[in-house]
């Protein structure tokens, strides 16, 4: 997965700026962003602070943790399956 090159506090700070009328094209020329960027931060971020931003992420890699685990036991299972058929 790509890392961004922003914090999360910058990106609040750069959502809180567009909350404050300023445009978002001044906004990307000055971070040097795509207003894709800008208006997909706003669709997964607005509303949030930075500590529901911290909690969402740890959230997001409990999950993949867990969906690891869920694969690897699956893998096993399924190999059992196979060694205990073939007897």
């Amino acid at each position: 997965m790509k890392k961004t090159r922003f914090t999360e506090a910058q990106i609040m700070g750069v959502l809180r700026q567009m909350e404050g009328s300023v445009p978002a094209a001044e906004l990307c020329r000055e971070h040097g962003m795509s207003s894709a960027t800008l208006y997909e931060w706003r669709a997964k971020y607005g509303g949030m602070n930075a500590s529901l931003i911290f909690e969402m992420k740890a959230m997001a890699e409990e999950n993949r943790r867990l969906k690891r685990m869920f694969a690897d036991v699956s893998m096993q299972n399924d190999l059992l399956k196979q060694a205990l058929g073939k007897k």
